[in-house]
């Protein structure tokens, strides 16, 4: 920390990065490592954020499973992972997760499943199948949801 810039300028300044997006303690604690502000005082700082209500673990989560579901497409998966190597805790990832409702979350599935199948132009039938099942276990959607879909659609181009 340079002597001219006190830490009440870095709670500003934290306040402002926490302000403008919602962010995990991980994020925060780069953040603090970025600006080369004494490890000592970076506990003063997160527990002045957490106090004053700029940082909340509980909220960044929900809000991060929500959009990434809704705006991404993400499946819970992936929505787990990213959040793990936020260095979420399992409990927070759990009731983020249960926020999700099943029902739009099949929905919204099956939606993708059948557009990208639809936009699959491969017409060898394993690579497709491969194509398929690659792009929606990289989104983060369950194996067995994949398979099941994969199954219907098969079955279906039989008859």
């Amino acid at each position: 920390m340079s002597e001219d810039i006190t830490i009440d300028d870095y709670k500003k300044k934290l306040e402002h990065f926490c302000s403008y997006q919602e962010r995990c303690h991980q994020e925060v604690i780069n953040k603090l490592f970025d600006l080369k502000i004494k490890s000592s005082e970076h506990e003063l700082i997160i527990v002045h954020l957490i106090e004053n209500n700029f940082l909340n673990e509980e909220r960044f989560t929900n809000l991060f499973a929500v959009s990434k579901f809704h705006q991404k497409k993400w499946g819970k998966i992936r929505i787990k992972n990213e959040l793990k190597a936020r260095k979420i805790s399992d409990y927070l990832i759990t009731k983020a997760l249960k926020g999700i409702p099943s029902d739009e979350y099949e929905m919204t599935f099956e939606t993708l499943a059948e557009k990208h199948w639809e936009t699959i132009t491969e017409k060898n039938e394993l690579k497709k199948r491969k194509k398929f099942c690659d792009y929606l276990l990289r989104k983060g959607w369950e194996s067995e949801l994949i398979f099941e879909k994969l199954d219907k659609f098969l079955r279906l181009q039989k008859k």
